[in-house]
C-alpha cells in the first residue's frame, strides 16, 4: 500500500496505455503473421502511438490545437503506409491504420482521466478487428432493403422523436410523443425476434421458430403454423408449437409492462411469468410426444420486417384509436363496457389495446380494472388463436391446439379471482 502511495500518478496511466496499445498491437500482430502481406505496426509500433498520444497530451494540457496537430503528423505517417499497401496490393484494408489513429486518441484520453472511454474504445476496436469474418458474413446475408428501412426507422426514433411535444392534447389527452414512443418500443422487440429468426433460419427447428415467432407475434405465428401442419401431418410437433408461441407472448408483454407501467407490472407479472412458463413448458413436453410421421421440419416462413414505416405508422393510428375507445368505454360504458372491448380486441392483435391501457391505467381507469381488462384480452386472444389453429391445420392438429389454447385461456382468467377482492 506504502508503494502504491509513493508511485508518481502518472505510473499507472502509463501502464493502461501500454496495456489497452498493446492489445490492438498484439490483435495485429497475429493478422499480420496470419495473412503473411504487408501490415502496418505489431506489438511495438502501437504501444509507441499510445505513448505520443499520452506525452502530447501531457504537454498540451487543455490547450487543442498542439494535440491536433500531433494526430494529424501521426495520420501522415498512417497515410504513407496505406500509399504502400495501394502500390503493392491489390485490395487493401485501412483497418490497421484506422486502429493506429485509435490507439493514439486512447493515449490522449487515459491522461485525461477518461479511463472507462479509452477502455471501452480499446475493447470495441479489438472486438471490431477479431470478429471480421462474422461481420462480413452478417453483413452479406443482411438484405439492402433492409437497411434503408431502419435506416428510416433510425431517422424517425433518433431524429423525430426527441422533437415531438411531450404534451396531452384533447380531452383524450393523446400525447404525440408517448405515442410514438410506444411504437419505437414495440417495434423494437418485435425488430429483435424479426432478426434472431433470420439469423437461425436455417439451424433452428420449428420449437426455435415458435419461441421467437412469439416474440414477434404470436398470432400470426399460430396461423402460419397452422397452414403448415395442414402439410406435415406431425399435430404434436405443431400443437405444442402453437402453444409456444403464446407462452412467448406473455414474455413480451412483461417487457412492454416494464417499460410503460411499473404499477401494472407489479399486478400482472406474477401471473405472467407463471402464464409463461405454464405455456412454453406444456408445449415443449407436447412436441416431445411422438408423432406417426414424425420428421425433421424446416421453418419455412419469411416474417414480414416490422420496422416497415407503413406498419409503425399503422400501429400509431390504432394505439391513438384504442386510447380514445377505451376512455370512451371507462366513461360510459364502466367497468363492464372496458371488459366487452377487451374480450373483443382478442380477436386480433392485442398490442394497441394493452399499451392503450398501461397510458390510462391508475389515472383514468383504476389499475386493477386495466389489470383485469388486459388479462381479459389475452385470454381472447389465446382463444382466438386456438379457434384459427382449428380453421386451418389439420383436425387432429387443430383439436390439440384449441384444446391447449383453451387451456392457457382459462388459467389467464384465474388470477381475475384475486385481483377482484
Amino acid at each position: 500500500m506504502e508503494l502504491y502511495q509513493r508511485l508518481p500518478p502518472e505510473v499507472l496511466k502509463i501502464a493502461l496505455v501500454l496495456f489497452l496499445s498493446f492489445l490492438i498491437g498484439l490483435e495485429r500482430e497475429e493478422h499480420k503473421l496470419t495473412d503473411r502481406t504487408y501490415s502496418f505496426g505489431g506489438v511495438r509500433t502501437f504501444p509507441l502511438i499510445g505513448l505520443i498520444g499520452y506525452s502530447l497530451a501531457l504537454l498540451c494540457g487543455p490547450q487543442l490545437l498542439p494535440l491536433i496537430i500531433g494526430f494529424l503528423v501521426v495520420a501522415g505517417f498512417l497515410l504513407l503506409s496505406y500509399w504502400h499497401k495501394l502500390q503493392s496490393m491489390e485490395s487493401p484494408g485501412v483497418t490497421t491504420e484506422m486502429s493506429g489513429l485509435t490507439t493514439f486518441l486512447v493515449g490522449a484520453l487515459v491522461y485525461h482521466e477518461h479511463f472507462w472511454t479509452a477502455t471501452a474504445l480499446s475493447v470495441a476496436s479489438l472486438l471490431l478487428l477479431d470478429l471480421k469474418e462474422g461481420l462480413e458474413r452478417l453483413a452479406g446475408r443482411v438484405d439492402s432493403d433492409e437497411i434503408l428501412t431502419f435506416a428510416k426507422f433510425l431517422l424517425l426514433t433518433g431524429v423525430i422523436l426527441p422533437v415531438l411535444p411531450n404534451h396531452d392534447y384533447t380531452r383524450f389527452h393523446i400525447n404525440p410523443f408517448k405515442t410514438w414512443l410506444v411504437v419505437v418500443a414495440v417495434s423494437s422487440i418485435s425488430y429483435a425476434s424479426y432478426v434472431l429468426q433470420k439469423l437461425t433460419k436455417k439451424t433452428g427447428g420449428i420449437v426455435l421458430a415458435a419461441l421467437l415467432g412469439g416474440g414477434y407475434s404470436s398470432t400470426v405465428t399460430t396461423v402460419v403454423m397452422a397452414r403448415r401442419a395442414a402439410r406435415e401431418h406431425q399435430p404434436h410437433l405443431f400443437a405444442g408449437s402453437i402453444l409456444i408461441a403464446s407462452g412467448a407472448m406473455y414474455v413480451r408483454l412483461i417487457v412492454l409492462l416494464a417499460l410503460f407501467n411499473r404499477q401494472l407490472l407489479s399486478l400482472l407479472a406474477p401471473s405472467f411469468l407463471i402464464l409463461a412458463g405454464l405455456a412454453i413448458g406444456v408445449g415443449w413436453l407436447w412436441t416431445r410426444r411422438a408423432d406417426p410421421n414424425a420428421r425433421n421440419v424446416v421453418p419455412e416462413y419469411e416474417p414480414k420486417n416490422p420496422l416497415e414505416l407503413k406498419t409503425a405508422f399503422l400501429f400509431a393510428a390504432l394505439f391513438v384509436a384504442m386510447v380514445i375507445a377505451t376512455q370512451m368505454a371507462v366513461t360510459y360504458l364502466g367497468k363492464g363496457g372496458l371488459n366487452t372491448l377487451a374480450a373483443i380486441m382478442g380477436v386480433t392483435d392485442v398490442d394497441p389495446f394493452i399499451m392503450g391501457m398501461t397510458q390510462a391505467a391508475g389515472t383514468l381507469t383504476p389499475l386493477k380494472t386495466a389489470a383485469g381488462a388486459i388479462l381479459i384480452a389475452t385470454s381472447s386472444n389465446n382463444l382466438m388463436k386456438g379457434i384459427y389453429a382449428y380453421s386451418l391445420a389439420d383436425r387432429k392438429t387443430g383439436r390439440q391446439a384449441l384444446a391447449l389454447l383453451a387451456g392457457l385461456a382459462v388459467a389467464g382468467l384465474v388470477p381475475l379471482l384475486w385481483l377482484g377482492k
